[in-house]
């Protein structure tokens, strides 16, 4: 069987020979988000207008795996296109975007996904994001259902 360049598996390969990113933890495949950012002050005034998720990329046409600047509003493809998005926090210094793919938020000058539903300057871009991929509001949680209870078990008798 011919090997075919498109495959996960190559994919998966490549990715890894390439690595210039921190992958902690990926092999659990669990990321905690942060859920402060002091990054949160470069974020454009209005993040209700934005483009549709399906705009590709403003410098390839990429049509997917496309982020948004949460500064300047510019739609760039993610590291694992042409790394757009990187170069143009490389170029600006705009630290946060949105990724049209998953809706996740990522700093890269904190190198950390954000927490969109429970930081309050996120939510709005989040919602509208949410909105205009699926059709509807997203089903936000709440703080206290997103934390896990701190207080100690209470003991309880034994039935014999």
């Amino acid at each position: 069987m011919p090997n075919r360049a498109g495959s996960s598996s190559s994919r998966m390969e490549t990715l890894h020979e390439e690595d210039d990113y921190d992958s902690y933890g990926a092999e659990s495949g669990w990321v905690e988000a942060k859920t402060h950012c002091d990054h949160l002050p470069s974020l454009s005034s209005d993040l209700t207008h934005i483009p549709i998720p399906s705009t590709p990329c403003n410098r390839c046409q990429h049509p997917i795996e496309n982020w948004i600047c949460l500064s300047c509003k510019v739609v760039l493809c993610s590291r694992f296109v042409n790394k757009h998005m990187l170069e143009h926090y490389q170029q600006t210094t705009h630290s946060i975007a949105l990724s049209f793919s998953d809706l996740s938020v990522w700093c890269f000058t904190c190198d950390s996904y954000l927490d969109a539903q429970l930081i309050q300057q996120l939510r709005p871009f989040h919602e509208t994001a949410y909105i205009l991929k699926f059709g509807q509001a997203p089903p936000f949680r709440s703080v206290e259902s997103s934390r896990v209870d701190d207080k100690p078990a209470m003991d309880v008798p034994s039935s014999s």
